[in-house]
């Protein structure tokens, strides 16, 4: 059996430079873990936490996270200052690394809770959120934005909002840069219809130079990240980072300059499946919990298809992971032993 491939601490780059973005139901603790496998210094964002979870809820169950996972940044969703303050002393003592707010989720239940994309709105409101977490952290606190709200395109309104926040102490914005249209369309909708306009993000930059600007939306490829950074400080990636994270373990030699040795698929399945059995011991946290995140991890592969279907099939939940990775193992090793069809 080959050794388990551990993550190890990231050295003090940038930490703006590559990010994962928050996304809801899929940037858990456990994904987040998975991700950490593949890059060492990318800065990885929790899911959307609501400072209404965090004062009603279980603080453990929303902020618990593996160490491993440093540099962790927490995302909060809320607009209440006492609120905001309250959930960022919370994510100071659990040990994360960034406190974000959210600014850019168009959802309607966000709406109704006068959060996320519709805080864009009231800049001052938020400025005074930004500046009630500052005063019980020493943690950066940030901002996740949108470039306009409905049909308003104006780059005036983005960049009013940032200065008013800027005032306020917040040093870094991370610039989703699609308006977000809060009547008419999905969260999905609000990914794909509303137009890419990255010029906006990089005249921010011009802007306000002594800011840290970093683009988010749309990006799919190493050489589109490196030619947003020609614009901006950093860039956030999506969704491609989930459903293609072999990407991810490009990222440390490419942007950080950490050549580092990059671990095989098998050593980090297998990582993975220690990581599985550690979780069940520690509160029964059942495997396919853990799985639905790597299902990219063949993305493109002979033999993932048929990998992807062993580790997503329910029938084999009674197994212990052990036993489903010697099956997704074999069935690996059939898809990529079937001939290629030539015309």
């Amino acid at each position: 059996m080959s050794e388990v491939f551990s993550p190890v601490a990231s050295p003090p780059f940038n930490p703006w430079r590559l990010s994962v973005a928050p996304m809801m139901d899929w940037t858990d603790r456990h994904c987040r873990f998975f991700h950490r496998l593949l890059t060492r210094h990318t800065l990885l964002y929790t899911e959307m936490v609501t400072t209404g979870a965090l004062r009603h809820g279980s603080a453990e169950r929303h902020l618990r996270f593996n160490a491993e996972e440093h540099p962790v940044a927490l995302q909060l969703g809320g607009s209440d200052t006492a609120d905001l303050a309250h959930a960022a002393k919370l994510g100071r003592a659990w040990g994360y690394d960034e406190i974000n707010l959210n600014c850019g989720c168009p959802s309607d239940r966000v709406q109704r809770g006068a959060f996320g994309a519709c805080l864009m709105n009231e800049p001052l409101t938020v400025a005074d959120g930004v500046k009630a977490m500052l005063d019980v952290t020493g943690l950066p606190v940030t901002v996740k934005h949108r470039i306009g709200i409905d049909r308003n395109e104006s780059y005036e309104f983005v960049r009013d909002f940032v200065g008013t926040v800027s005032d306020a102490g917040c040093h870094v914005f991370i610039v989703h840069a699609r308006n977000a249209w809060l009547d008419g369309l999905s969260p999905k909708e609000n990914r794909e219809i509303p137009p890419l306009r990255y010029e906006l993000a990089y005249q921010l930059k011009k802007d306000f130079p002594n800011l840290t600007i970093v683009v988010n939306g749309g990006i799919k490829t190493n050489e589109h990240m490196a030619m947003h950074m020609q614009g901006a400080d950093g860039v956030m990636v999506g969704r491609e980072a989930y459903y293609n994270p072999w990407l991810l373990t490009t990222w440390d030699a490419t942007f950080f300059g950490d050549n580092h040795a990059v671990p095989s698929r098998d050593e980090v399945e297998e990582s993975m499946v220690s990581y599985m059995e550690r979780a069940f011991a520690e509160d029964a946290c059942p495997w396919y919990a853990i799985a639905r995140h790597m299902l990219g991890l063949h993305h493109g592969q002979r033999g993932g298809r048929l990998w992807r279907q062993v580790w997503s099939n329910h029938k084999l939940k009674p197994l212990p992971p052990r036993e489903v990775f010697a099956i997704a193992r074999e069935a690996l090793a059939r898809g990529a032993e079937k001939p290629v069809d030539v015309c």
